[in-house]
């Protein structure tokens, strides 16, 4: 078996470890986060109620805390953890329609992640696609949210990392009694840096918010947080415990507050990676990505017949060389083929953009030097 892992699956697998994987956002798989997965799986705990595995529960409910107090939420905030953002935003979301149920329509920026449509259409909402500004965030005055049950900000888009006017959108929705959550599933995780709050301002006012640990914080897939200040409408939505699953426990088990009914021991390797790295030590990995983007949209920004797309907020960098979208895509297409490297692409203004996306563990100045000398050689090459 260990034999064909090598010879016949190995091959076919994009490889998301490696530091030259610079595509979409990355999903590093630390040493103590891989050392956890171990554990989880040997341990296989189910935590279906409080009782069924209470050091599960109470572990998850402390870890999210300590992630909460790392980027500097309010205590006013009770979280659990999700498998994806892409579940987090539609457990929100149910929460808000199971509020509000004579309200039908979503409303999110329409740079917005694809879960937003995703999440109307499992749940028959209609969804609104509020046009964004010159930068690529979503303009409030054009919200309108009078009839939406909940409305999505995001703090860091998948496209451009692009920042929605939160305090401005927290504004409009309690104007409208709309449900207000933010998506921070990439960019969250930036929280933990002082010096980087200022773009987080006003998401302390959301109904609900969703990080991922598993983007930047070297938590391995599959690890999203999910707060809300509304646990009671979390319950109301979800609660649903058959005779089989009472106990005279004085508890809330957390199945009560999310679609699953059983959860791994997720948090086991958020709270090793936590007690590993510490506040310092994430802060620095976080930090050196964001140099290696600045030094890398520096080059390009230096580079005759090359350009910067769109304004860095994190250590994702939009750019593209001078010439057509079918240039673009040829060039993208040579690099990925080249195996030394792997990006990915947008379209921002309706052009083909590509995107370097900087979040591994593991990647360092060399890496991002090689991924500039290997699109300068391919595009010398077109």
């Amino acid at each position: 078996m260990l034999a064909d892992l090598d010879r016949v699956l190995m091959p076919g697998l994009t490889h998301w470890q490696s530091p030259r994987f610079l595509a979409y956002f990355a999903a590093t798989a630390s040493e103590p986060g891989v050392l956890a997965e171990l554990v989880i799986a040997g341990l296989n705990q189910v935590g279906i109620l409080w009782r069924t595995s209470p050091a599960l529960q109470e572990l998850e409910e402390l870890t999210v805390d300590w992630l909460r107090q790392l980027v500097g939420l309010p205590d006013t905030f009770d979280g659990h953890i999700e498998d994806t953002a892409s579940t987090g935003v539609l457990a929100a979301v149910i929460a808000a329609r199971t509020r509000q149920p004579d309200r039908r329509v979503l409303v999110c920026s329409e740079h917005a992640h694809s879960v937003g449509e995703k999440a109307a259409r499992l749940l028959d909402l209609d969804l609104r696609k509020v046009p964004t500004d010159d930068e690529f965030r979503m303009r409030p005055d054009l919200l309108g949210a009078d009839d939406a049950c909940a409305v999505i900000a995001t703090i860091g888009t998948t496209g451009m990392a692009s920042v929605d006017p939160v305090p401005e959108i927290a504004d409009r929705c309690a104007e409208s009694a709309a449900w207000f959550h933010v998506d921070a599933a990439y960019a969250g995780s930036a929280a933990i840096c002082p010096e980087l709050r200022h773009h987080f301002e006003g998401w302390e006012r959301a109904d609900s918010i969703g990080v991922n640990p598993h983007k930047w914080l070297g938590v391995p897939m599959d690890c999203s947080a999910l707060w809300t200040r509304r646990p009671e409408e979390f319950r109301r939505a979800f609660s649903l415990v058959p005779e089989f699953l009472r106990s005279p426990d004085d508890a809330v088990s957390l199945s009560e507050l999310s679609i699953p009914l059983g959860r791994r021991f997720r948090a086991l390797k958020l709270w090793a990676v936590l007690r590993c790295y510490g506040r310092n030590g994430l802060q620095g990995l976080l930090r050196e990505h964001l140099r290696l983007a600045e030094l890398f949209e520096g080059w390009v920004r230096d580079e005759p017949g090359w350009g910067v797309s769109a304004a860095r907020h994190f250590s994702l960098v939009c750019f593209r060389r001078e010439g057509s979208d079918e240039d673009n895509e040829r060039l993208l297409e040579r690099v990925n083929a080249s195996g030394e490297i792997f990006l990915s692409h947008t379209r921002l203004d309706g052009r083909y953009v590509l995107r370097l996306a900087i979040g591994n563990f593991r990647t360092t100045e060399d890496d991002v030097r090689l991924a500039w000398d290997v699109l300068r050689r391919e595009a010398a090459a077109l």
